[in-house]
């Protein structure tokens, strides 16, 4: 019946989960971006040939970064 036990917010987001949404935000240099886009524009979505480019960063994290980067909300509607 609604109990409210501290650990969580009402909507069902925990401080604990907004902290570890903030932490798997990567950022990435200026420098790291531009090669990311060119790579993109010759190979298309090979996110691991892309990632085997850029040291110590993963296909996942990339693909999750360019997404983020390019797609548009009325792209996520159709």
């Amino acid at each position: 019946m609604g109990d409210f036990d501290g650990h969580g917010s009402r909507n069902g987001c925990t401080s604990h989960d907004l902290k570890l949404k903030d932490e798997t935000k990567v950022k990435f240099s200026e420098d790291e971006e531009m090669l990311i886009a060119r790579m993109f524009n010759l190979v298309g979505q090979r996110w691991s040939l892309i990632a085997g480019r850029i040291p110590g960063r993963t296909a996942e994290e990339i693909e999750k970064y360019w997404r983020s980067k390019h797609n548009s909300p009325s792209e996520n509607d159709t």
